[in-house]
């Protein structure tokens, strides 16, 4: 696995389209692809701005989608880190919603 820190995305630069999360499963971190479906940059609800779907196969078989322990799961798109997975849809477990980077790095101090 790559460990090359990554550059940070502005909300600006992320787009609906495919991008990937990396997460650890059976004990390995590798890169699962995934598709940003829409991206609210208001700031209503914080850790839901990035709405996404798992279309990665191999993820799909092994976990159904978006599983518990996979909150804080970078979103990585054109080499950027734009944020980290924060929710799942109950009804939909291949659906979930992520935070923007931009707004975790307001917090740090």
């Amino acid at each position: 696995m790559n460990q090359t820190p990554v550059e940070i995305a502005s909300k600006e630069e992320i787009k609906k389209g495919d991008a990937f999360i990396r997460c650890a499963i059976d004990g390995e971190v590798k890169e699962y692809d995934i598709r940003i479906t829409k991206i609210d940059p208001s700031e209503k609800e914080v850790n839901k701005g990035i709405e996404i779907e798992v279309t990665d196969p191999e993820l799909l078989e092994k976990t159904g989608g978006i599983v518990q322990g996979m909150s804080g799961s970078p979103i990585i798109q054109n080499n950027k880190i734009v944020g980290a997975v924060t929710h799942v849809f109950v009804q939909d477990a291949s659906k979930g919603y992520g935070i923007f980077i931009e707004n975790m790095l307001e917090n740090v101090e």
